[in-house]
């Protein structure tokens, strides 16, 4: 993975939006993956999902920061910049509630 993006500053200590794809859960769509907006907490569906809420709220917001919302995951995405990193000495990724799955 590639060192952190120009856009880093922008992070912020958010709360996720809902315990799924906000979107998603409101027009009773599905997701595969999730991920959480890192400047507003925006919680939507990756681009293998049908709705790709995520980089919708991308292009409506231009809030350029995701992190994965999937347990055990790391990483964070940068869509201004199109690069995946991860953030040295970062809190552990949040995560919603699998149920246990």
């Amino acid at each position: 993975m590639s060192t952190p993006c120009e856009h880093l500053d922008q992070a912020r200590a958010v709360m996720p939006s809902a315990n799924g794809c906000e979107d998603c859960l409101r027009i009773g769509g599905d997701w595969v993956h999730l991920r959480l907006c890192m400047v507003c907490g925006h919680v939507g569906c990756c681009d293998s999902s049908p709705n790709r809420h995520a980089t919708a709220h991308w292009h409506g917001t231009e809030h350029p920061l995701v992190r994965s919302f999937e347990p055990g995951e790391d990483w964070w995405w940068c869509y201004a910049d199109d690069r995946l990193f991860t953030v040295p000495g970062a809190d552990p990724a949040p995560s919603y509630d699998d149920g246990g799955t």
